[in-house]
């Protein structure tokens, strides 16, 4: 590989992978607030509306870092990227503009009424302020998935006569099927993290003996929301992204299962590690004809493995990969277990006095962040070596008249000041969990 290709993908990636970690858990807490509030206003309930106030400040802090995190992820396309914004800029450049021009001022301007009007407001347009920043912040959310679904799955494009594609449906494009799955899968796992982060504060707050009725609220609803988009990730929107991956990128299926020789009854595997050299998976631990169940829905359906397939046309790192996958997989069936016992014990009365799920649920904090990660690189690396999928390999994509050298600079500088950003992030979201939800605490 061209070491000025990898400098620009290593870039990227560790752009887009440090300004995940914000928008995730702005877009979970969005509709968790939403809820917060509903019931504070409809109840007349204080607490809820402190809970919803507080959650709001930790929202505004990720809001800020995910600002200033994207708006270099999106300079990088015509810094690292310049020759695919060239050749698909005339069909993302719609969705990239109307995330910023229309969902990104949607939530901005009425988190600051949030944030900043609730005694001007009445509690009605207060409530309505929260339900703009969630719609803006869902919206935004599909702008962005959108734009990756083009790049996954090109539709609504024509080819110009100069080689670059072009919009011919405005529709067709923010209509793109891969859009809907991969949109409901990446806002259940953004839940997930809201919902994760909301009761592991709850957890905190239980067992310092401090805040305790915020913290039960916190934990109510962390758990009855984590348990539920839990579950619709994996099924429906995991199994709906994994048939579009089986229909209409086979090979990224097969690379993500280890799958290197094509099989009817085909296995679905557990544990083991890709051999890249000798193309198998050593120390296989597997649920026979398993793979062939959740892809086709026939126990004797035949999965094409990666034989099937061009040597050209493989993703370029199989084992990352497959871990990368496995780990998603693996995490999301553990959120699954964690919550639905979680759930049960709340259901019980039993929740908020069982020290050891409390430690569990304060201790699952960093695991969303991580599975939402592998998430993106399984998507990311699955697509590979296509930038566009059939239309435009990543080695015609990048910035020929950047060097390697000038890459790894800029590189290194980024990571200097995300370092920074990051301590800075760490303290005020601690301040603001120190201060408490109680209003002049």
């Amino acid at each position: 590989m061209d070491s000025a290709l990898l400098v620009h993908r290593l870039h990227f990636a560790f752009t887009a992978t440090f300004h995940y970690l914000f928008p995730q858990l702005t877009m979970g807490l969005a509709l968790l607030i939403v809820v917060l509030k509903t019931i504070g206003v409809w109840h007349k309930n204080p607490v809820y509306n402190e809970s919803a106030r507080f959650w709001g400040k930790i929202f505004g802090i990720n809001f800020v870092l995910g600002v200033v995190t994207g708006i270099p992820m999106e300079f990088q396309f015509g810094t690292n990227w310049s020759h695919f914004s060239l050749f698909a800029g005339g069909v993302i450049g719609q969705t990239l503009a109307m995330e910023g021009m229309f969902a990104f001022f949607l939530e901005s301007a009425f988190l600051g009424l949030f944030l900043y009007g609730e005694k001007r407001l009445s509690p009605r347009a207060h409530w309505l302020s929260a339900v703009a920043v969630f719609v803006g912040s869902w919206l935004s959310g599909y702008f962005i998935i959108a734009t990756d679904a083009f790049m996954q799955h090109p539709t609504g494009y024509f080819q110009a006569a100069d080689g670059t594609v072009q919009l011919s449906s405005f529709w067709g494009l923010v209509l793109n099927p891969w859009a809907g799955w991969q949109y409901a899968h990446n806002m259940s796992g953004a839940a997930i993290t809201g919902a994760f982060i909301m009761a592991a504060v709850g957890a905190f707050y239980l067992l310092s003996g401090r805040f305790t009725e915020h913290g039960r609220v916190f934990l109510k609803a962390g758990v009855i929301a984590g348990c539920l988009f839990s579950i619709l990730q994996i099924f429906p929107t995991g199994d709906g992204q994994g048939r579009l991956v089986a229909n209409l990128q086979p090979v990224t299926l097969a690379a993500m299962e280890g799958l290197y020789q094509g099989q009817t009854k085909a296995p679905l595997v557990i544990l083991g590690q890709p051999n890249d050299e000798q193309r198998k998976i050593d120390n296989p631990l597997e649920v026979p004809g398993m793979l062939s169940v959740l892809t086709y829905k026939r126990w004797n359906a035949h999965v094409q493995g990666l034989d099937a397939f061009p040597k050209q046309d493989w993703p370029g790192n199989i084992p990352l990969l497959y871990y990368s996958y496995h780990i998603m997989v693996g995490l999301g069936t553990i959120f699954v277990a964690v919550m639905v016992v979680a759930v049960f014990l709340l259901w019980r009365g039993w929740l908020f006095n069982a020290k050891w799920m409390l430690w569990i649920l304060m201790l699952s904090a960093p695991f969303p962040y991580i599975a939402n990660t592998a998430g993106w690189m399984t998507a990311e690396l699955g697509r590979q070596p296509w930038l566009v999928y059939g239309l435009m390999r990543t080695e015609d994509g990048y910035s020929k008249a950047v060097s390697a050298g000038n890459g790894m600079f800029t590189l290194l500088g980024f990571m200097g000041i995300y370092t920074v950003l990051s301590i800075l992030f760490l303290f005020l979201v601690r301040r603001e969990i120190e201060a408490g939800p109680v209003a002049g605490h």
